[in-house]
């Protein structure tokens, strides 16, 4: 038998989406690759998925952080005008 057991880091009140399992799980259970967390109730842990959805789309629309439509793409320090005019 190990001394010492590998535990999962967490505390009792913490909630987490279980992104393998696709449950919730208190305190976690899985590792932290696998989750989203921690959150502060059991229901906003089960709304994981939707927070990071609204989120993602949040930042996928907000200018500050959208890339400008460019034309055809330059390499850095290419030429722009291939024909060299």
């Amino acid at each position: 038998m190990a001394l010492f057991k590998k535990r999962t880091v967490g505390k009792p009140g913490e909630w987490y989406y279980c992104l393998e399992h696709k449950k919730v799980e208190e305190g976690p259970e899985c590792p932290a690759l696998n989750r989203f967390g921690p959150y502060t109730s059991r229901e906003a842990a089960q709304h994981a998925m939707d927070t990071a959805r609204d989120r993602n789309l949040e930042w996928d629309t907000d200018p500050k952080w959208h890339d400008e439509e460019k034309g055809p793409s330059n390499p850095p320090g290419g030429n722009p005008n291939p024909s060299g005019d």
